[in-house]
């Protein structure tokens, strides 16, 4: 009985202080809110530099596409819309534009048809396999403008191994100017392009493919269904969320071409082959039109948004 009284005693003075404030007790709310918001301090650094990287250059990108800085004239007061006004009526970025264009629309599929063969092909168990698939990826590695520098030397008129080859094949010995002939520099840049950024496609198709249900094919083929039939049915379904989004890699990509064109042609003959991003390069950093380039830069980024948002929701990726 009297444990029983010592111990209400306790209890009586231990709420007493409680209340009294002179005992604290544990702040269950701000501990399971501390705990709550631990990682997005964690994560707040790299989000800081993210922005800091990524929204401040587009904001100053903005703001400088509406003032008037040049070469010569450096003051920074806003002309509005100017710069946009003459960018659309400036043939020369038009031109550009399509030229991109046209880059984009032979390449990719060129591309996505070879490295998809070339994946189907090694997806067998063949003699030296992994050493063909890394001497298909060596283009992938090479640096674009070594990669642009090392096929103007074979297309070289003089000395080049193409031209060579070629006079060997057809007893003509009349050089073939690749990289300045009208009807022949679009195919030696494509030709580069294709050469270097096929196996990135190969690749990821390859991985692709070798995660198909190795089940529904066996049960396609015990129901007597063809190749192409098993390759539309099945195989396309299960590897087209990945090659959706190696075409939209590869297009992205080939969208801000200029490096293999740079080394081969620097956009000639005349402005022929000048892509988007050469002439963006050649406004920004040789005739110093800093204001025009911003305004041609920011018009670029907003395409290149739509077509991305468009893209995913075509495949319905956005989730």
């Amino acid at each position: 009985m009297r444990d029983e009284t010592e111990r209400l005693q306790a209890a009586l003075l231990f709420c007493l202080l409680a209340d009294a404030k002179v005992i604290s007790l544990p702040d269950t709310s701000r501990a399971d809110f501390s705990e709550r918001n631990f990682k997005y301090l964690l994560v707040a650094p790299a989000i800081f530099v993210l922005l800091l990287v990524g929204v401040f250059p587009l904001i100053y990108l903005l703001l400088v596409s509406f003032q008037g800085i040049t070469m010569t004239e450096t003051a920074t007061d806003f002309i509005g819309g100017e710069n946009y006004a003459a960018l659309l009526d400036d043939t020369r970025m038009w031109e550009s534009l399509m030229h991109t264009v046209i880059f984009t629309v032979i390449a990719l599929p060129i591309e996505l048809v070879l490295g998809l063969a070339m994946a189907q092909l090694f997806l067998d168990k063949l003699p030296g396999r992994q050493v063909f698939i890394a001497l298909l990826v060596l283009p992938v590695v090479v640096s674009p403008i070594v990669s642009g520098a090392t096929w103007s030397l074979m297309f070289n008129h003089r000395f080049g191994p193409i031209n060579q080859i070629v006079e060997f094949l057809t007893g003509n010995d009349s050089a073939i100017l690749w990289t300045i002939n009208p009807s022949l520099v679009y195919p030696a840049i494509l030709a580069a392009e294709i050469w270097q950024w096929t196996p990135f496609m190969f690749l990821l198709l390859l991985a692709a493919l070798a995660n198909v249900d190795k089940s529904q094919l066996e049960a396609a083929a015990i129901d007597g269904a063809g190749w192409w039939r098993t390759f539309f049915r099945i195989v396309l379904p299960a590897i087209w969320p990945v090659m959706a989004i190696a075409v939209l890699i590869r297009g992205l990509d080939l969208f801000r071409l200029f490096d293999i064109v740079w080394a081969l042609t620097k956009g000639g003959p005349g402005t022929m082959t000048e892509t988007i991003s050469i002439f963006t390069y050649v406004k920004g950093f040789q005739q110093f039109e800093t204001s025009y380039t911003a305004a041609v830069a920011l018009l670029v980024v907003v395409l290149l948004s739509i077509v991305v948002m468009l893209a995913l929701k075509r495949v319905q990726l956005s989730r």
